[in-house]
């Protein structure tokens, strides 16, 4: 009977959680900054110079690529920064430039404010 209780509480946080707003400042900038800026800075960032695609600020994450937008705002599945990242266009998701894989929970948080709108909040 206590394991009963215990699941049902558990199941009533499911949709508060699954609902959360995900923060660019407080959830997103620290993913990019500890998995991506350092190759996507301007002006000699490696992943700079070969795609254009700077992410240090909201602004030029938004931007894009000198090939176009990578993020498409609400739609994760098409966005090519979400592809990326969950290894869906490569081997990124496994290792970024032979640094620790990016986790499933910053996958997740990506995939999410993405689907949320991408907003800068």
């Amino acid at each position: 009977m206590r394991y009963t209780s215990t699941l049902l509480i558990l199941i009533s946080f499911l949709p508060a959680c699954a609902n959360q707003q995900v923060s660019y400042k407080r959830d997103i900038t620290p993913i990019l900054d500890k998995r991506c800026n350092g190759c996507h800075i301007a002006p000699q960032g490696y992943g700079y110079l070969v795609t254009g695609l700077e992410m240090d600020s909201y602004d030029s994450l938004m931007q894009g690529t000198i090939y176009g937008p990578v993020i498409l705002a609400g739609d994760s599945r098409r966005s090519i920064f979400n592809k990326l990242t969950e290894g869906r266009a490569g081997k990124m998701q496994q290792k970024l430039h032979g640094e620790e894989a990016i986790s499933n929970e910053e996958i997740e948080a990506l995939k999410i404010w993405v689907d949320q709108g991408a907003l800068n909040n």
